[in-house]
């Protein structure tokens, strides 16, 4: 399924959020490592949302920053283009 990935940074807890589609109470969560926690699909287990925590000190780091999933990126159209 295609999806357009939105980020959001919440400042106050220092999380970025990456998102497919707003969390919901049902997602399982699953920490993939170096603080990052994936919210899974319960009944597909599809990446729906990732939580990079301590945001802000990764950025200052100096080594590159992955995140443990793999991922295909697109171009968003526009409609009628």
């Amino acid at each position: 399924m295609e999806t357009k990935l939105s980020f959001r940074y919440d400042r106050e807890a220092d999380i970025l959020h990456i998102d497919t589609r707003a969390p919901y109470a049902e997602q399982e969560s699953e920490e993939l490592g170096d603080e990052v926690i994936a919210r899974l699909n319960p009944r597909t287990r599809e990446v729906e949302n990732l939580e990079v925590l301590f945001f802000s000190t990764r950025l200052l780091r100096k080594d590159l920053f992955d995140l443990p999933v793999k991922a295909e990126l697109r171009l968003a159209r526009k409609r009628g283009a």
